[in-house]
C-alpha cells in the first residue's frame, strides 16, 4: 500500500471533542506534517424512531500544514453515509454541466435556482512560479443533477479566479449500497486547481433542502434515529498517497 495512512498510535495528534450546540463530532490528526480536521453536524437532533424527517448535512474539512509550508494536494473524499437517512428526489428540478458550463456563481444558482440543494464555501492554496502564495476562495453549489448509471447524482460548482477565470464542475454519484450501518456511498474526485498550482485548504459545505409536496414538508434528505446517532465514515486522500479515515457521528434523539 503506497503513502502513510493515519494510524491511532503515539504518534498521532487526535482530539474527539463535542461541538456545543453544534452537535457534531470533530476529529483532528496529523500526518507527517500535514494538519487535517473533518466535522459532520446532522440537524435537527429530534428525529422520528421510524419513516423519517428533512435534516441537513454540514460538514467542514480543514488541511493545513505544522510549518506553514504549501499543504499536500487533496486528491478525493470518499464518504459512506448512514442507512437510516435517505434521499427524495421525486420532484425535484434536475440541472446539467450544460446548464452550468462557463457561469460564475451567482449565474449558476440563478439559472439553475429550483435543482439547488446545497452551498458552502472552498478555500485553496496557490504557488504560481515566481509569485507569492496567495489564496483563493469560491462558493461552491451543489445542484440536484441527471441520473447516474440510476443512481442520483449531485454537481458541485466552483468558481476559480487564479490564473484565470474558469468554471469548475464535479459530477458526484451517489450510490445505494448495504455495508452496515451505511447505506450510501459517495466519492468526490477533487479537480485541478490553477492549473495544477493550487492546494485545497478548505471545503465547508450544507447540503438539504425542503420543499411542499401535496401541502407536506419533505425534504431533499431525510433521516430517522436509530441507536440514538447518525453516522458519517469518510477517507480523505492526498495525491501523495496519504490518507486519512475518519467516522464522524451526530447525536439524535426521538421526541419525548
Amino acid at each position: 500500500m503506497s503513502g502513510r495512512r493515519l494510524r491511532w498510535t503515539a504518534s498521532i495528534v487526535l482530539g474527539l471533542s463535542l461541538l456545543g450546540g453544534a452537535s457534531a463530532y470533530a476529529l483532528t490528526a496529523e500526518i507527517g506534517n500535514t494538519v487535517v480536521s473533518s466535522t459532520a453536524t446532522m440537524l435537527p437532533r429530534e428525529l422520528p424512531a421510524r419513516g423519517g424527517a428533512p435534516i441537513s448535512l454540514s460538514s467542514i474539512t480543514r488541511v493545513k500544514t505544522k510549518d506553514n509550508s504549501p499543504p499536500g494536494v487533496l486528491g478525493s473524499i470518499d464518504l459512506m453515509i448512514d442507512k437510516h437517512g435517505y434521499l427524495e428526489t421525486k420532484g425535484v428540478p434536475v440541472c446539467t454541466a450544460a446548464k452550468l458550463e462557463r457561469t460564475t456563481p451567482a449565474q449558476a444558482r440563478k439559472r439553475c435556482a429550483g435543482a439547488l440543494v446545497g452551498t458552502g464555501t472552498a478555500k485553496a492554496e496557490i504557488n504560481l512560479p515566481g509569485q507569492p502564495r496567495m489564496q483563493m476562495t469560491s462558493p461552491i453549489s451543489f445542484f440536484n443533477g441527471p441520473q447516474l448509471k440510476g443512481q442520483p447524482s449531485l454537481i458541485a460548482h466552483a468558481y476559480e479566479t487564479v490564473p484565470a477565470k474558469k468554471t469548475l464542475l464535479v459530477p458526484i454519484a451517489i450510490e445505494k449500497v448495504n455495508k452496515g450501518r451505511y447505506g450510501y456511498q459517495v466519492q468526490v474526485e477533487i479537480p485541478e486547481i490553477a492549473g495544477g498550482y493550487g492546494a485545497p485548504t478548505l471545503a465547508e459545505a450544507t447540503v438539504g433542502r425542503t420543499f411542499d409536496r401535496g401541502g407536506k414538508k419533505v425534504g431533499y434528505l431525510n433521516a430517522y434515529c436509530a441507536g440514538g446517532r447518525l453516522q458519517v465514515q469518510g477517507d480523505i486522500n492526498f495525491t501523495n498517497g496519504d490518507f486519512f479515515p475518519a467516522t464522524l457521528t451526530s447525536p439524535c434523539h426521538v421526541p419525548g
